[in-house]
């Protein structure tokens, strides 16, 4: 048996699966800013809004996480 044999379906799988957190996050990722009742772009660029820009940080790599443990 050779190596693709083995392992190709875990390869597949893994990459189904990561297709699928990367599809999950990036929804979340551009309905952030629908949801916020401020503008994002704004606050951060132009009023220089460090904490706002930590909290964001903070919420995407949550999400992140939680998306990525979900998968798994």
């Amino acid at each position: 048996m050779n190596w693709w044999q083995l392992h190709g379906s875990q390869v597949i799988s893994a990459l189904v699966f990561s297709a699928i957190g990367m599809i999950a996050f990036a929804v979340f990722f551009f309905t952030l800013p629908k949801v916020l009742p401020f503008s994002l772009k704004k606050e951060i660029l132009e009023d220089e809004n460090t904490a706002l820009g930590i909290v964001i940080a903070a919420i995407v790599l949550g999400m992140a996480f939680i998306i990525g443990q979900a998968i798994s």
